[in-house]
């Protein structure tokens, strides 16, 4: 199996071209590749498909086999690869996914793309669509006690499901605990991914992310948007444009709220090309 590993600010994809592979089961060849051991090592795998919507489809599956519906990162660095490997000459693509059709502008020097705009689309906050089972029509600064001590958190709907708690310093935090309390915290039928943020500034924040079924990753560009909105709606920045700092880089997230859509702005990078065997 021919494959390109990617990566977008540290949240890192294997990519496979669905138009010249064809992967029988996906889910376990995610599990296999993902594997940072015995694998390639990713947070993942991404098949780039055929559309009768829009330019492209995106595939996703987590590392443990688990389909996703959307991820930010992850459809930047599948605009880069379309347009680098000569899958399209445009600079603004549609991008079929499970939560929806995306629109991405790419920025391109020397003949390569170097950064990617992504439409995120509306921010979901109704609890039942994310879902959250919640007393109130929205769960915003909701608590929830985790291990004996009281937390906050805003669900937000970015394509998937998230949960953002304001608990600094994020870097004094044990991710590797509460990480997997959230995301099978009583409260969420589906599990969640988690974004522990804090407040750097007027209009920064600074966020770490436990993202089901990955554990924590360096990157993810959905629960950035879900913090970005989240700090908005708690006043905690203000402006509707946001530089979120994850581990592994910088996000500039803007919400247009007379649209109702938010737009991620980020790099995406190419790490290395090989084939890989024993995928059955």
């Amino acid at each position: 199996m021919r494959f390109t590993k990617m990566q977008g600010c540290g949240n890192d994809y294997v990519y496979v071209d669905g138009f010249r592979e064809r992967i029988e089961d996906p889910a376990r060849t995610a599990q296999i590749v993902s594997d940072r051991h015995f694998g390639i090592g990713s947070d993942g795998l991404i098949l780039i498909q055929p559309s009768k919507r829009a330019d492209f489809a995106m595939e996703m599956y987590n590392a443990d086999g688990s389909e996703g519906a959307m991820c930010g990162n992850g459809i930047r660095c599948l605009a880069k690869y379309v347009y680098d490997h000569g899958l399209t000459r445009k600079t603004e693509i549609r991008v079929e996914t499970r939560s929806g059709i995306r629109d991405l502008r790419m920025k391109v020097k020397d003949h390569k793309v170097y950064e990617v705009q992504a439409d995120m689309g509306r921010p979901e906050l109704a609890a039942a669509r994310i879902p959250v089972l919640a007393e109130k029509e929205q769960a915003v600064d909701v608590p929830a006690v985790i291990l004996g001590k009281e937390y906050r958190y805003t669900a937000v709907s970015m394509g998937n499901p998230h949960a953002v708690v304001f608990a600094g310093p994020v870097e004094k935090l044990d991710l590797e605990t509460l990480g997997p309390e959230f995301e099978h915290y009583p409260a969420f039928p589906d599990r969640i991914n988690t974004e522990f943020a804090e407040v750097t500034g007027p209009d920064s924040l600074r966020m770490r992310v436990w993202e089901r079924g990955s554990g924590e990753t360096l990157a993810c560009g959905t629960g950035a948007c879900a913090a970005a909105v989240a700090a908005v709606l708690l006043g905690k920045v203000r402006k509707d444009q946001v530089e979120v700092r994850l581990r592994g880089g910088v996000l500039k997230i803007f919400w247009d709220r007379g649209a109702d859509r938010v737009w991620m702005t980020g790099p995406a990078v190419t790490v290395f090309q090989g084939e890989i065997q024993g995928i059955e």
